[in-house]
Formats: structure tokens, sequence, C-alpha cells
């Protein structure tokens, strides 16, 4: 990966972000609202890192496959329980971030995306 996150729509690049946390996620939410002829379901995701705020937020967003460079076990078990389809290269028990503690028995993606917009100072 060139990007801290990539966005495939088949086998082309359609959207890249570089910033760091979950900002390249929100990026990507204003991105499909803007491009409404995109259906979430179709897109993979590649992101460097992905804890379970990351993994929350792309269930939010309806994104049909995932793919992770670094997964932890919570954001696993999230795309698990919400049917998604994903992959890593490497599977640890946690990332070390305060988002991965606040939401560890969170499985509701609009209270997450919710709860993670305040924190990242966005307007609802």
């Amino acid at each position: 990966m060139k990007h801290a996150l990539e966005v495939y729509l088949k086998k082309n690049m359609i959207f890249h972000s570089d910033r760091h946390w979950l900002h390249p996620l929100f990026e990507l939410e204003q991105f499909l609202n803007s491009n409404t002829g995109i259906n979430p379901s179709e897109l993979l995701v590649k992101d460097k890192i992905i804890g379970k705020a990351a993994a929350l937020l792309m269930i939010y967003l309806g994104i049909g496959r995932v793919e992770g460079e670094l997964m932890s076990e919570l954001g696993k078990d999230a795309l698990e329980k919400a049917g998604v389809d994903y992959a890593f290269d490497k599977l640890v028990d946690r990332i070390i971030c305060a988002t991965e503690g606040i939401l560890k028995d969170e499985f509701d993606p609009r209270k997450a995306h919710e709860l993670l917009s305040e924190r990242a100072g966005r307007a609802l």
C-alpha cells in the first residue's frame, strides 16, 4: 500500500488518504456522501491499521470487503459479527489506542459513529 487508506471499486483505486487516526474514514464518508452512485458494498477498503473503531466505522459505511496490514482481535470480531468479508496480514490482541478501549463493548455502528464523530470534533 502506498497510502494509509485506499479504496477500490473493482481494481480501480477511487479514493485514498494519508491522514492519521480515523480521519481517512471520515474523509471516505464525505466522499461517499458526495458520490451517491457508488455502492459501498461493492468497495474494497485497504487500511494499514484496523482496530475496533475503524471496523465499526467501515460497518457503518456499508463497506463490502476490508483488508488490513494490522488488525486487532476486537476489529476482527466486529467485522465477523457484521458479516463483512475481511483479510489481514497480521492479527494482534489489541491496538494501543484510546478508542479501542472506549469501544471494547460496543457493537452498534451508529453509536460508535456518533461517539467517534464527537471525539474527532465533527458535527453530526
